[in-house]
């Protein structure tokens, strides 16, 4: 990817939205001190760059539980028998369309692969990791941590004081 200049009302531009992309531009615009028509423009700046992937509701799991249950959200370990790039990349593609599977990330050293998963119940998890795991040929390890308490969950990125960002 090429490197994105953006400055430092860019930055606390990204940085009020992470924290709350409800607010109104006029409010956007003041705490950035910034003027509303720039702030606009900005963002939509922003957007066509590809920096604000999207916008969404972080929702309360505890204040759906007694609605929903709590749920069960697992840590999950994956080794490939073949790491081939091909190999890699159809696991992706069979564990990505799961609505279960909130984070994916490929990592190394040790597992190829670290899932966050939230499912209603155990046998709600055991179904998944049968679909998705265990009649998969090529997964040769699953190594499942259960979430007793979840201390704290932010989504937000540290922006730090730079002038120049090269996005991943």
């Amino acid at each position: 990817m090429e490197p994105v200049d953006i400055d430092e009302a860019d930055l606390r531009l990204l940085d009020l939205l992470q924290a709350d992309a409800s607010r109104s531009n006029q409010a956007l615009a003041e705490l950035a001190h910034l003027s509303p028509p720039t702030s606009l423009r900005r963002i939509k700046r922003l957007r066509q760059l590809g920096l604000i992937e999207r916008e969404v509701a972080l929702l309360s799991a505890d204040r759906l539980a007694p609605l929903l249950g709590h749920g069960l959200t697992a840590l999950v370990e994956i080794t490939l028998e073949r790491q081939g790039a091909e190999h890699l990349e159809a696991f992706e593609a069979r564990v990505l369309p799961a609505p279960e599977v909130q984070q994916c990330y490929r990592v190394s050293p040790g597992p190829d692969f670290m899932l966050v998963v939230h499912c209603t119940d155990m046998p709600g998890y055991l179904a998944l990791a049968q679909r998705l795991f265990t009649s998969d040929a090529n997964v040769r390890n699953i190594k499942a941590f259960f979430s007793l308490k979840r201390a704290k969950f932010d989504p937000r990125l540290p922006l730090g004081r730079h002038r120049t960002t090269s996005p991943n």
